[in-house]
């Protein structure tokens, strides 16, 4: 066995010795059998039997009519049942039929999902999170033709410094506040925000582009980075980071102000921590500071309160995107994230 597979298989039985040294919470209120349907996903599903739906793995039946029984369908049915004194839920595929000759239509069913994609689709390729150096060097808007002030869908832009292009596909961005980290200050990196798209008519210095597409106005200065062509799985599940990691929410990336279920955070913990996507960290809500006065109006610190569950989905080097899967209290702003 080579020292790659030894490390992969000794990390597996790491998780798998976490997972089940966590005690197993079956809710009150869960339902003998559930019907899949269009818009469950994994998470969801499980939340319906579970307090603490990442343990899953706990109570997956593996029925051996079932290949997959982490590939679920709308239709498939799941029963929860007591196997040797312990808690299961048995699945079975409820889209099964015997089949005979002759021609049949039906639309095809897409597996379910561990979170809904709709939530996080936007955020897989941009805004992303840069280096201070890296938006400061790359091509930059330097004007308009016919004497245009901004630009938008459908208009030509002029670039400095594209004289060798490895793509033709081009993102605008425009550089948006440092993130800083709350203990130390130091700079953490940069956002940059997402501003439109184009494609690369003519190269040189300056280059022509053609906007395909904006969100808001092109303006003189904004840059451009060539298009992230990767590719994003929405396939990963849960389970926590094989390390402690204690750290904060710095940023709310849809502009609310109070933080809740399906909101997209940033954290001040990413690549550097060994985060990956499908890592799963606890949301504690910080302990407000109140005077005591009884004694002379003295602060007292309260304790932090589990506020939630987040899923990491996207890493950088120093910050992570991340998903709000449950909250049971408001969120804010520097409230704190740590392994489960």
């Amino acid at each position: 066995m080579t020292l790659r597979k030894r490390l992969s298989f000794i990390v597996v039985l790491f998780i798998s010795l976490q997972i089940n040294a966590e005690p197993l919470k079956i809710k009150s209120d869960r339902p003998d059998n559930y019907t899949v349907k269009r818009g469950d996903t994994l998470w969801s599903i499980s939340g319906k039997f579970l307090q603490q739906p990442r343990l899953w793995p706990k109570v997956w039946h593996k029925n051996p009519q079932v290949k997959n029984p982490h590939l679920i369908f709308p239709g498939d049915i799941l029963s929860f049942e007591i196997v040797n004194g312990k808690p299961s839920i048995r699945h079975t595929r409820g889209r099964e039929v015997k089949l005979y000759p002759s021609i049949r239509t039906s639309v095809l069913e897409s597996a379910i999902k561990m979170i809904p994609p709709d939530a996080i689709a936007q955020f897989l390729s941009s805004p992303k999170v840069l280096e201070t150096n890296e938006l400061q060097t790359s091509p930059y808007v330097i004007d308009f033709p016919d004497d245009h002030v901004v630009a938008g869908a459908g208009d030509r832009i002029y670039v400095r410094q594209i004289l060798n292009p490895q793509t033709l596909n081009y993102t605008v961005y425009r550089q948006g506040k440092p993130y800083l980290s709350p203990e130390t200050g130091a700079i953490l990196g940069y956002e940059a925000l997402y501003i439109g798209d184009a494609l690369l008519n003519k190269a040189g210095d300056p280059a022509t582009l053609r906007l395909i597409k904006s969100d808001s106005e092109i303006r003189v200065g904004d840059r451009l980075m060539p298009s992230n062509e990767d590719e994003f799985s929405l396939n990963f599940f849960p389970e926590p980071p094989s390390s402690r990691i204690y750290g904060s929410i710095l940023n709310v990336l849809n502009g609310v102000s109070q933080i809740g279920h399906l909101d997209i955070v940033v954290i001040d913990k990413g690549l550097r921590e060994n985060l990956k996507q499908g890592h799963i960290l606890n949301i504690y809500q910080r302990g407000r500071v109140i005077k005591d006065p009884f004694k002379n109006n003295e602060e007292i610190q309260l304790p932090e309160e589990i506020a939630g569950t987040l899923m990491i989905f996207r890493v950088f080097k120093r910050v992570s995107y991340a998903l709000v899967m449950k909250s049971t209290a408001p969120i804010h702003i520097l409230d704190k994230v740590r392994t489960p």
